[in-house]
């Protein structure tokens, strides 16, 4: 069963919206190794990035990461996983996330759970699905 909600999520909701903070301070100042560390396959994300930065350059990196805002527009909910969604000026972003123990990591394994979220955000995207604001 999905959840959504809008953020600041009730207090009894666990949220993913401080580690997402936590990790795009990292991205927006271009430190990827303690990016890489926020999520379940360090190395393959820090690779990610890693080709990411080299094919846009440091400075364009970090403009693209410094634009999210401070809080998500939502974050949806599925058991231990989370998808937190971005307004962004181009366009709609997602990134999903699963708590481990008593924090949530950029989730970088693929599953049922992540692939119906995947599903939401485009729904989403195409106007199917329209959260509140």
């Amino acid at each position: 069963m999905l959840a959504a909600f809008a953020l600041p999520a009730a207090a009894a909701e666990p949220s993913a919206k401080d580690s997402a903070r936590q990790l795009l301070a990292h991205l927006a100042a271009g430190n990827l190794e303690a990016a890489s560390q926020l999520s379940t396959a360090p190395k393959q994300r820090y690779e990610v990035l890693r080709q990411y930065r080299d094919s846009v350059g440091e400075a364009e990196f970090r403009r693209v990461f410094s634009q999210y805002p401070a809080n998500p527009a939502a974050e949806i909910a599925q058991g231990e996983r989370r998808l937190l969604v971005w307004k962004l000026p181009q366009g709609i972003a997602g990134q999903y996330y699963v708590r481990v123990a008593d924090r949530f990591l950029l989730d970088d394994a693929p599953s049922a759970e992540r692939s119906r979220l995947r599903s939401v955000l485009n729904d989403y995207r195409s106007g199917k699905l329209r959260l509140s604001d």
